[in-house]
């Protein structure tokens, strides 16, 4: 029977999350991001030059009497969090300075995997208004799997392309939670540390496919909710704070996403397509022998196509992989790393520009 039948899926549950946790099926998780208090230790009140308060997290639910405290607390929710995580999931954890290192510990010592650190870089942080201290103007995000060495989702593609094409990197520049999305009640903050919808859609991205439950502990205001709301994705929501529970029940209500269409919500791995090989081209008068290939579309660094498939560069016959790693002296794939002339746009492409037409046109015939 599917586990996740038994899943109280796109609910906000009210209580303590380490109980409601425990409740839940074990492995039944795709991902979980985790927002958790951050302990912040802040002892006196902020103020700004023009004399207003700071508006900062002073809030119950951030208090711990000592670092043994918040220690024991991490370990219970981290613990139980890894119960319900399938053996493929993922957890992405936030933090700052005042917390995220323990998090860190904690995260090691059960045996989670730590795949990266994420830098979220603040393009408008809070200044230090004291002047005696660099102004904070980043979060960390930990990015875990359950078991080391164990499959899980990463659409390296998808984060590529919302990057303009390029690889996307570990430092994330975005906005803090403002204007409109921050959300306000008589004027002050509704949640200290809502965080914006931008940073959730790029977790989400990065390692859920449509369908997918996602899990957040710490729900708030119901960012994560939203979010996945939006991607197609299922989601659980764990808060105690009534007053949280409310705006993130009426907000969710109010996101109206996209009806899911596959062919605009699903990202295609090309990892798990079926292998092409080189020589299909050739059999299918996409490339021909005597043409010329170019390393990384350097003009200076030339290839020729042999009949059987085989490149020739320098008197050395292989591969378009052997030769491209001849080259670099580094392992490569000489898809990506094999360029050739359209002469009708007088421009150089990637070579899989051509596999990828290939199987459009095979996945045409193969449907009809």
């Amino acid at each position: 029977m599917d586990r996740q039948v038994e899943l109280p899926l796109n609910q906000v549950l009210e209580g303590d999350c380490v109980e409601i946790l425990d409740s839940l099926p074990a492995e039944s998780i795709d991902l979980v991001f985790a927002d958790p208090p951050y302990n912040l230790q802040l002892h006196q009140d902020l103020w700004r030059p023009n004399q207003t308060r700071v508006d900062a997290v002073d809030d119950d639910w951030d208090q711990f009497p000592n670092f043994s405290a918040y220690d024991a607390f991490t370990h219970r929710w981290l613990k139980a969090c890894r119960r319900v995580l399938k053996p493929s999931g993922t957890l992405w954890v936030i933090g700052t300075y005042h917390n995220i290192y323990r998090v860190g510990t904690a995260l090691q010592d059960l045996e989670f995997w730590i795949l990266n650190s994420i830098v979220w870089i603040k393009d408008n942080p809070m200044p230090n208004f004291r002047g005696v201290r660099f102004t904070n103007a980043h979060e960390n995000l930990i990015w875990a799997q359950k078991k080391r060495g164990a499959p899980y989702i990463f659409n390296y593609q998808a984060m590529k392309a919302l990057n303009d094409g390029l690889q996307m990197r570990s430092d994330w520049r975005l906005p803090i939670c403002n204007g409109p999305e921050r959300l306000r009640q008589n004027g002050e903050k509704a949640h200290p540390t809502q965080k914006p919808e931008a940073l959730l859609y790029y977790i989400l991205q990065a390692g859920t496919n449509p369908g997918d439950v996602v899990l957040d502990p710490f729900f708030g205001t119901g960012t994560t909710g939203v979010v996945a709301k939006r991607l197609h994705r299922r989601w659980i929501g764990i808060e105690r704070e009534p007053r949280y529970i409310s705006l993130a029940v009426q907000r969710i209500a109010q996101t109206d996403p996209v009806p899911y269409d596959p062919h605009y919500f699903d990202t295609p791995d090309r990892r798990k397509q079926p292998r092409l090989p080189f020589g299909r081209l050739l059999a299918n008068d996409l490339l021909r022998p005597g043409d010329r290939l170019y390393y990384r579309g350097d003009r200076s660094i030339a290839a020729q196509v042999m009949a059987d498939g085989a490149l020739e560069y320098n008197g050395r016959r292989g591969s378009i992989h052997q030769i491209a790693r001849h080259i670099c002296q580094a392992p490569c794939n000489g898809w990506e790393v094999w360029y050739y002339l359209d002469e009708a746009a007088g421009a150089l492409y990637p070579i899989d520009r051509l596999r990828q037409a290939y199987r459009l046109v095979e996945n045409d015939k193969f449907a009809g």
